[in-house]
C-alpha cells in the first residue's frame, strides 16, 4: 500500500488550507457500508483538487490499524470492499489521521497504523475543520 504521506500532491507547500475538505469517519468494521462511503467521499473530493484529510474517530480507527483489513474485513456480494475503497482514496491522494485519544482508548500506539496514516489530536481536527471548504460526517 502506498505511503499517504508519500503522495505527490498529499503536502502542499502552503499547507493546502485555503482548498481544505474534511471527512470525519467514526464506524469502522461494525458498519463497513460507512465507512466504505466516507473512502468514498474523500476520494471523490481529492478528485476534484480538494486537499482531502479523512479523520478517524472510535471504530473508524481500528480499520487503520496495520493488517487489520486482511484480519477483518469480510466481503459482502455487490459491493467494494474497504480495502479497495482505501486503495483509491490513497491513490486519489486522501490524506488519513486518526484520533489520538480514540487510539489510546483502544491501546493502539502509532506504530500499530498502516504506514502514513498519522496520530492527530483533537485540537487537529478543530482547526482543520476551522479552515475546511466544506465536511463531512460517517
Amino acid at each position: 500500500m502506498q505511503n499517504v504521506l508519500e503522495h505527490k500532491d498529499a503536502k502542499r507547500s502552503d499547507g493546502g488550507l485555503d482548498n481544505l475538505f474534511i471527512v470525519l469517519c467514526a464506524s469502522g468494521f461494525e458498519n463497513p457500508a460507512r465507512m466504505r462511503s466516507a473512502l468514498m467521499f474523500a476520494s471523490l473530493a481529492a478528485a476534484a483538487d480538494y486537499r482531502t484529510i479523512l479523520y478517524c474517530i472510535q471504530d473508524a480507527v481500528d480499520v487503520m490499524v496495520s493488517c487489520a483489513l486482511e484480519r477483518q474485513e469480510k466481503a459482502q456480494s455487490g459491493a467494494p470492499t474497504i480495502s479497495q475503497r482505501l486503495h483509491e482514496a490513497i491513490d486519489a491522494g486522501v490524506e488519513i489521521q486518526c484520533c489520538t485519544q480514540s487510539m489510546a482508548n483502544k491501546n493502539i500506539t502509532p506504530d500499530a497504523l498502516m504506514p502514513g496514516v498519522i496520530p492527530a489530536g483533537a485540537m487537529s481536527l478543530i482547526d482543520l475543520t476551522s479552515h475546511a471548504k466544506g465536511s463531512l460526517c460517517f
